[in-house]
């Protein structure tokens, strides 16, 4: 049996030794992973697993050579399909990288005595973090990406938080993907850092009233958010106090802070249910206030106003009502708006002279202003069909509401809505330096019947002069899970497919909450197979429209959106002319058996427990995608990781790429990319991140053809 050091060898000697060629040929074979026997016995299955050896016994540190090996040769083997290709994925990239504007800033947002604005600079990666006294008076740098990601191969800033006061700034970073955030105290006025609070901070982070603490949470070693601190400026922080510790291994804690910044808010949940207390701004060391005890599938959350408390639940409808209660008897909840079976109710804001309702009917996204006296206004936009949300707005009295809003042909713009006006105020459009003319691009909304009788929307775009013969080239994308919806926004990138003659499409398939909550009900836990089948069955329902013929269509998905791609890859190859799965979900049956992983018990309410449930074990093995891997002929695919990746660990994509390696029966192409400084987002500089892109459009154009 060759090792993966001999592998990797003898890959990198075939790459050194394939000729110069202007044709996109493979020379190179491709990786073999060695098989280990191994296997394991649960609810009367014997489960076969040969490459459990590629998850380094020492995650989540990766020294093992034979594993890192492997996935050097993975790389080399997709750097070899790279060679040829790289003409087109350089002017993919230039395309791409022509539609951005170098130079681009945010809007100014007031916040108490400043302005608050982000900007790059031209060829920059990174955002630079500006202020300005709204009286006027020169600018001051807060945080300088460019400057912090220096020397670095990854960078995001998470938190960026000024204190009450305006002198001092919390922000967390990470350096490697990891996602385990250091957290530091920026003295603004000098630039310096005074303090380094944590090294595994998470999530939001909020100040006190008097700017003189900050509460924050942190990962454990299994990366779960389990713990809230407090942490008072110019003390230990191992010394902070526990402001809430959650014992369950399934709930995540996390920060957030009311309108009216009378509170911080501490939420702990799972992926069904949730429980909020309440902590004085005013008062961050005493007890926290308990809303309502965790109840089983019921979630709330909580913002605060005239002296009450708002509360979204879904406790009497499963699209969610709106309620009210005294902060002195918090569970009891009068409801102020009822569930409705046509509204869902989505996000609440306690503005003081409105509550702002992000809700969405009959499946479009509207804002919903909503004053105290019951008086009620939707705020008008000028397209049928679009996504819009509430931007950010941290003042509690704002003259105006600030909002995002995009569709599949409007570029992403930042309005202002004067509610004492009625009227929308245009303050951005984003610019598209190498020209963009939304007239040449046509958008629909079809409904797609499934197998079962229910009807899937699709959002589908492509340039006017498409033709709807049968013949057309689809890209074909969904995500369906965690009662995420994909918008129907637009993307710059995409243009690159839809000027080479693609249509682009999004399924809304369920496990989104695109229809309401209980689309994404329909679409989870014993109900999953409805999203894999409504995937199939739009595409073929794309087919029957005449957009598109099987094999002409490319598809792509990331983390629960690659476990779909894994899926449909095994229930229906003949569709796919390109499959290009991103951080895909794929080891799905031994993922849910490992309480060791970060995200394992959290997910159980999403995908069921194969350790205590027999029929949860049945169904994850019925469509778990590396347990269903046969032999076949299967599409070309394209399957990327990231090593440091604590969401969708780097052996599931390589798992599963060495399991098709091993038994399909056709010569379609099948690259795996290990990003090895990265984690589940890919690589992190807005340049760095389109070549990744480019690249996925490269593997779908010279897959499907012509």
């Amino acid at each position: 049996m060759k090792t993966a050091a001999h592998l990797t060898a003898t890959i990198l000697a075939a790459l050194l030794a394939a000729p110069a060629c202007s044709e996109p040929v493979l020379t190179a074979k491709p990786p073999v992973a060695a098989r280990h026997p191994h296997s394991y016995t649960r609810h009367g299955y014997t489960i076969e697993d040969p490459y459990f050896w590629l998850k380094d016994q020492g995650y989540p540190k990766v020294d093992d050579p034979a594993v890192l090996d492997y996935l050097k040769a993975e790389n080399a083997y997709f750097e070899a399909w790279k060679a040829p290709n790289q003409p087109l994925i350089d002017t993919l990239f230039a395309e791409m990288k022509g539609r951005v504007k170098e130079d681009d800033a945010g809007v100014p947002q007031k916040d108490g005595d400043w302005l608050y604005w982000w900007a790059f600079k031209p060829g920059g990666q990174y955002r630079v973090w500006y202020r300005k006294p709204v009286k006027g008076g020169t600018d001051q740098v807060v945080v300088d990406e460019p400057a912090e990601a220096e020397g670095k191969e990854y960078f995001k800033l998470q938190v960026l938080s000024v204190s009450p006061d305006g002198t001092l700034a919390a922000w967390s970073a990470d350096t490697n993907g990891s996602e385990r955030f250091t957290l530091k105290i920026r003295d603004v006025a000098s630039g310096e850092d005074i303090e380094t609070v944590s090294a595994v901070a998470m999530h939001a982070v909020v100040w006190s009233a008097d700017s003189k603490s900050i509460a924050y949470t942190e990962v454990n070693d299994n990366w779960r958010t389990d713990t809230a601190k407090l942490h008072i400026l110019g003390t230990d922080p191992k010394t902070d106090k526990v402001l809430y510790h959650e014992d369950d291994d399934g709930f995540s804690v996390a920060l957030g802070r009311t309108q009216d910044r009378q509170w911080i808010t501490l939420s702990t949940g799972d992926n069904q249910t949730s429980e909020v207390r309440l902590i004085s701004t005013a008062n961050p060391s005493a007890a926290p206030l308990l809303i309502s005890p965790r109840k089983v599938e019921r979630q709330y959350s909580v913002d605060s106003a005239h002296g009450k408390l708002w509360v979204l639940t879904n406790d009497d409808h499963v699209n969610f009502r709106i309620a009210e209660a005294d902060p002195a008897k918090p569970a009891e909840w009068k409801t102020v708006i009822a569930g409705s079976d046509r509204v869902y109710l989505r996000q609440i804001n306690s503005f003081a002279k409105h509550l702002a309702i992000t809700e969405r009917v009959d499946g479009l996204d509207q804002i919903r202003l909503r004053s105290y006296d019951g008086a009620e206004t939707r705020i008008p936009f000028p397209e049928a069909s679009y996504t819009v949300e509430l931007a950010s707005n941290p003042e509690y009295d704002p003259p105006a509401y600030r909002l995002s809003y995009t569709s599949m042909v409007t570029p992403p713009t930042v309005y202002d809505y004067d509610p004492a006006t009625a009227r929308l105020a245009t303050l951005k459009v984003q610019e598209i330096p190498s020209g963009y003319d939304p007239g040449q691009y046509a958008t629909e909304r079809l409904m797609i019947p499934a197998r079962d009788g229910k009807t899937i929307p699709v959002s589908v775009v492509y340039k006017k002069e498409f033709q709807k013969d049968g013949k057309g080239k689809l890209f074909l994308y969904a995500y369906g899970a965690y009662g995420y919806a994909v918008p129907p926004s637009f993307s710059a990138k995409r243009l690159s497919l839809l000027d080479r003659g693609w249509a682009f499409a999004i399924a809304h398939i369920r496990g989104g909450d695109d229809l309401g909550y209980d689309w994404y009900l329909q679409g989870k836990a014993k109900q999953r197979w409805n999203t894999f089948r409504d995937f199939s069955d739009v595409a073929k329902g794309l087919v029957e429209a005449k957009f598109t013929a099987p094999k002409r269509i490319a598809i792509n998905g990331g983390s629960a959106g690659g476990e779909l791609m894994g899926v449909v890859t095994n229930t229906d190859p003949d569709l796919w002319g390109a499959v290009i799965a991103d951080v895909p979900f794929v080891d799905v049956l031994n993922t849910m058996q490992d309480e060791s992983l970060p995200l394992t018990p959290g997910e159980w309410p999403e995908w069921g427990n194969p350790i205590t449930d027999k029929a949860a074990f049945e169904l994850l093995r019925s469509y778990s995608p590396y347990d269903n891997v046969t032999a076949k002929d299967y599409p070309p695919l394209l399957i990327t990781g990231g090593l440091n990746d604590p969401r969708v660990t780097y052996w599931e994509p390589a798992k599963w790429a060495a399991a098709l390696r091993h038994v399909k029966t056709d010569e379609s192409r099948l690259l795996l990319k290990i990003n090895m400084g990265a984690g589940h987002g890919g690589k992190s500089g807005r340049f760095d991140s389109l070549v990744e892109d480019a690249e996925a459009y490269a593997f779908a154009i010279t897959e499907v053809g012509e």
